[in-house]
């Protein structure tokens, strides 16, 4: 038993003897001196920050909206008349002219009864002529003389009709444009209503899109809008020429359509399109990196570098870019807003200007 109580005692003295030598020997003080002044440095040292000087800039309010890309013109070829193709003029995608002739159907029962009817047309002629002056000799009743008229105008009307129906076995470009991929061949039976082929004019293309009812007062027949389309790393600009009249009572839209040149074909009907449409310039606001906007309970803060100190103040927001927020209310020209390590900021934490942006 006794033994236990000298080790017990031993153990006690050592453990003594360590506390003493770390914490309140003449060196162990000094290690924790050296200790505690370390880390004061490291809590009570500026936080190094870059800082954008606040001024008044020009907004220009705009939205972006997607649109689908359509034909100035656009139809589908068909012809009245039935009958077998005897020819076909045009090559598939290829470009033709308004008036241009397209498409040939069998005519020639047609054109022999128009060359019958030209005969019989002469022949009533005649007859009318002579019986004219035979009414002015009183040679004949007037009843005679309407009854040879009436013969020679029924005649000449058969006549249009007949021209009428040749001109049906032809189908011309109703305007000019790029003819699309042919869905008949020659010495096919062609039947009214089928579609020979698609014919485009998409110079200059329609951009057709929807803007939220919001905006509606913002936008006006002439507004300018810039868009991209998935097939081109180009930028087009378009000019707004209509406006749906009525807003879509389901998603609270209206329908816009502009105009955009198209000389080079870079636009093709049906493509997407990505639109950036200008509603308004605000000449005087403040805008400031959107990383500085510090969500709050109420509201929202950002810091300011203020006498070598982060002083947070509150503001209001309102519009947005990809970068950029505006700040209606809360900072004024000249203030130091710090724009990077906002993380490590708090209240009147020391900070370290390192960069001024302008």
């Amino acid at each position: 038993m006794k033994t236990r109580y000298y080790i017990y005692i031993a153990l006690a003295l050592l453990i003594g003897y360590l506390v003493y030598n770390k914490f309140y020997s003449p060196k162990g003080k000094e290690v924790m001196a050296n200790n505690a002044s370390k880390k004061g440095k490291r809590k009570t040292g500026p936080v190094p920050v870059d800082v954008m000087i606040v001024k008044d800039t020009v907004l220009n309010n705009s939205i972006d909206v997607t649109g689908t890309i359509d034909a100035n013109e656009q139809v589908n070829l068909t012809s009245e008349a039935a009958g077998n193709i005897i020819a076909i003029y045009f090559k598939e995608g290829s470009r033709v002219q308004k008036g241009q002739l397209l498409v040939k159907v069998y005519d020639k029962d047609l054109v022999a009864s128009l060359k019958q009817n030209e005969y019989q047309v002469a022949l009533a002629k005649q007859n009318e002529y002579r019986n004219s002056i035979l009414l002015q000799k009183e040679a004949i009743s007037k009843q005679e003389y309407d009854t040879s008229l009436t013969s020679l105008q029924t005649l000449t009307a058969q006549g249009e009709v007949i021209k009428a129906q040749i001109a049906k076995t032809e189908v011309r470009a109703p305007f000019s444009g790029t003819i699309g991929l042919r869905n008949v061949s020659p010495g096919g039976y062609l039947v009214p209503g089928a579609t020979i082929a698609s014919l485009v004019n998409i110079d200059p293309a329609k951009i057709t899109f929807s803007v939220p009812e919001r905006y509606l007062e913002l936008i006006k027949v002439g507004s300018r809008i810039n868009f991209t389309v998935e097939s081109s790393r180009e930028k087009f600009a378009a000019k707004v020429y209509a406006i749906e009249p009525a807003i879509d009572l389901t998603s609270r839209t209206v329908t816009v359509r502009a105009e955009a040149p198209n000389p080079k074909d870079m636009l093709r009907a049906g493509g997407f399109a990505k639109i950036n449409l200008a509603l308004d310039q605000i000449p005087k606001t403040i805008m400031v990196p959107t990383q500085c906007i510090i969500p709050d309970l109420k509201s929202s803060i950002v810091y300011v570098a203020h006498n070598g100190q982060a002083l947070a103040k509150p503001v209001q927001t309102d519009l947005r870019t990809d970068t950029k927020i505006q700040v209606i209310q809360g900072l004024e020209q000249g203030d130091s807003v710090i724009v990077s390590g906002i993380i490590q900021l708090r209240p009147k934490v020391p900070v370290k200007i390192m960069k001024v942006i302008k």
